[in-house]
């Protein structure tokens, strides 16, 4: 396998001109294989492959959720700019009893507490109780002084109509694909060896075998760093010290999934927690900068437990508190 970035930057080495054609591909490509400006190629095996598959299925889905989930927030900001101080979570039952019953304030008017809970009935069992006599009270109050936009009411609820019903298809195939998910996992070894690490979830552990493959291939956690394109960059010429910042050039799923979850991780596991602190107060790091180097302790961390066939133990991970990261 040849980088394309390899051949753009090769192509004028012959005649200083930057035309491109199949042929003066084709031949540039030879120059770099001849030269060893290559790399193997390793078919992963199926199980790694169908993770792949299914992780880049998730990511398109996620992000079609969210985009639904701007376009509510939007609707709401318009037609009902004061829901979200009776909801916060949009998305909670309740609240989606509400938008599929009075996605409008003006729905709202002529109905009083006891009405909105049996409407709410239809679409949720617990809905009584002292929160949900205050939610429809407080709901009642703000659709009263609403400052939303009234015009077009059934085009605009038809169209709320529309989106919540995708949103909440979008959300069950999302349940589906993390329930097959699980399946894999419990299908590769390396993965319950990876979830010892607290913190490390299901959906990071599959995003990392996903783009790193079989771990057991990599000597070294700088192999994983440079998969993700987080390996290290610099523009120096003469005097002049250029700054010295990630090269990106890698995967870049798999180099934003080692970031979320060393963020998880500095969150939940104690012994990130402590190293994070260490590099803030003892090495007077940048938050950012303690960051990126746990991401190096993490996949040397990964690449190591996998390697000798071990949980992780953080006693191995730190002698002690002064040796941080």
């Amino acid at each position: 396998m040849v980088n394309p970035a390899t051949t753009k930057r090769n192509k004028e080495n012959r005649d200083n001109s930057p035309s491109k054609n199949d042929p003066k591909d084709a031949l540039t490509i030879a120059d770099s294989v001849s030269r060893g400006f290559y790399y193997e190629y390793t078919r992963q095996s199926l199980v790694f492959q169908r993770l792949k598959t299914i992780m880049s299925d998730r990511e398109f889905w996620v992000t079609c959720s969210v985009r639904l989930q701007n376009r509510i927030v939007c609707w709401l900001d318009i037609r009902f700019p004061e829901y979200p101080s009776v909801f916060k979570d949009w998305t909670c039952k309740r609240s989606m009893a509400t938008l599929k019953t009075f996605p409008c304030p003006q729905d709202l008017e002529n109905y009083i507490v006891h009405d909105v809970i049996d409407a709410w009935r239809v679409h949720m069992q617990r809905v009584g109780g002292s929160t949900g006599f205050e939610k429809a009270a407080q709901l009642i109050a703000r659709a009263k002084c609403s400052v939303g936009e009234q015009a077009a009411a059934e085009e605009a609820k038809a169209d709320l109509k529309r989106l919540i019903e995708e949103f909440e298809r979008v959300t069950t195939m999302l349940e589906q694909i993390e329930r097959d998910i699980e399946v894999l996992l419990s299908e590769i070894p390396m993965a319950q060896q990876l979830r010892t690490i607290k913190g490390l979830g299901k959906i990071f552990t599959a995003a990392i075998l996903a783009g790193t493959g079989d771990l057991r291939q990599y000597a070294h956690g700088r192999q994983v760093m440079r998969k993700a394109g987080l390996n290290l960059a610099e523009s120096s010429s003469g005097r002049r010290k250029g700054q010295i910042v990630l090269s990106k050039r890698g995967d870049s799923a798999l180099r934003k999934y080692l970031y979320l979850a060393t963020v998880q991780l500095v969150w939940n596991n104690p012994v990130f927690r402590h190293l994070h602190e260490h590099n803030l107060q003892e090495k007077k790091m940048k938050k950012q900068q303690s960051i990126f180097k746990l991401i190096g302790k993490l996949a040397r961390i990964l690449v190591g437990i996998v390697q000798r066939g071990e949980k992780f133990t953080p006693e191995k991970t730190v002698l002690n508190w002064t040796e941080a990261a």
